[in-house]
């Protein structure tokens, strides 16, 4: 027997007047106590991100060395016919003799500057005569400073003296090293992998997705972030190298010396927006007083570099990124501290990286629409 329905029009019943009134409401922040239970969340998200950065920096920074080299693996996967393992390993070798090969260059320039630190204080009240009475100023409080630590407490039956070993400072920078050095391992065998076995794993986030609508708009958000990140990353790596050699060579016309060295300081501090270049700008004014002769050779390194960045910066890579997207300057100086306080200097850099990607994933989640919205005014 068929099934039927009955369409018979039924009399409300009458309400009593204990009943609960049910009113449908959103149910995301709805109520103090959800957003409550939100900020915890968000903290609680910040905490872990901090405390598991050895975890999470080198996946993070895999990723976004994967956006990088993207272009170039399926370029060697799909012209030349090179299995997928065989290019991402060629790719990781590629890239570690990259490394070591600048780490190498600018080590011996790195270690002779580093070297002149103690006469830089001087070179400066010789130079800066401006700057004399506070110089004098830091002199005199630091000299008190060990004079007090140095010196015993009147009145004490045994005098103490803080001796430091004097090879905790080689310790500290071994250490240093050595956890930098694990990093950059364990970043490249995730970049091996993300490379080689990358779009199985996306192909299967999708794939437990439950709804059609979910698998298309995740399609989307990952094709869309891998188009508009790695041209992103791929026109800023292209326009830092040209930054880094025009910086270098400036470096070595004006007799700063060690191109090399400057030239790999200016590629990475461009990496880092607005923060990046001011840092530079210090560094070779810094460096010019040091070296060169007072006054108007000393400034010509910070000059020549403020130059070639304002003609970079501010006139050629907006012309090539006009048409990607636009992020809001103070959101990009918030994230970059954020980054920064949480992973140090590989979070300065991860920070725009980072933020595009959320804004991109914002403008295709409805829910999220709102934060994209301030991230790109």
């Amino acid at each position: 027997m068929a099934d039927r329905t009955d369409t018979t029009p039924r009399r409300a019943q009458p309400r009593s007047p204990v009943d609960p009134i049910v009113v449908q409401t959103d149910p995301v922040l709805n109520s103090p106590l959800s957003i409550s239970a939100l900020a915890l969340a968000i903290l609680a998200a910040i905490y872990a991100l901090y405390v598991g950065k050895d975890v999470v920096l080198p996946i993070m920074l895999a990723v976004v060395l994967k956006l990088l080299l993207q272009p170039t693996m399926d370029f060697l996967r799909a012209r030349l016919r090179i299995p997928a393992e065989l290019a991402a390993l060629l790719l990781i070798i590629c890239l570690f003799v990259f490394i070591a090969t600048v780490l190498f260059a600018i080590s011996g320039p790195a270690s002779a500057w580093i070297s002149k630190l103690p006469e830089v204080l001087p070179l400066l009240k010789q130079k800066l005569g401006v700057l004399r009475e506070p110089i004098d100023y830091l002199q005199g409080m630091f000299k008190e400073l060990e004079e007090v630590a140095a010196s015993p407490a009147q009145g004490a039956s045994v005098p103490t003296v803080a001796v430091k070993d004097p090879t905790a400072i080689t310790s500290r920078l071994a250490w240093s090293t050595i956890s930098i050095l694990t990093r950059l391992l364990s970043t490249f065998v995730i970049l091996f992998f993300l490379l080689a076995a990358g779009d199985r794993l996306l192909r299967g986030l999708i794939e437990v997705l439950p709804r059609f609508s979910d698998k298309r708009q995740a399609v989307d958000i990952a094709g869309e972030i891998q188009k508009q990140i790695g041209g992103y990353l791929l026109i800023i790596t292209l326009m830092n190298t040209v930054v880094g050699v025009l910086t270098g060579l400036a470096m070595w016309s004006c007799g700063l010396g060690d191109p090399i060295l400057w030239g790999v300081a200016a590629f990475l501090l461009n990496y880092v927006p607005i923060i990046g270049p001011l840092v530079g700008v210090g560094i070779f004014l810094l460096a010019g007083i040091v070296a060169l002769e007072w006054p108007w050779s000393a400034f010509l390194p910070a000059g020549l570099y403020l130059l070639i960045h304002i003609a970079e910066g501010e006139i050629i890579t907006p012309l090539l990124l006009a048409k990607r997207f636009t992020l809001n300057p103070v959101v990009v100086i918030v994230s970059l501290f954020f980054w920064h306080a949480l992973w140090g200097v590989p979070g300065a850099l991860l920070a725009v990286p980072l933020i595009a990607m959320f804004k991109i994933a914002s403008d295709r989640i409805e829910v999220l629409q709102p934060a994209g919205h301030i991230i790109g005014a």
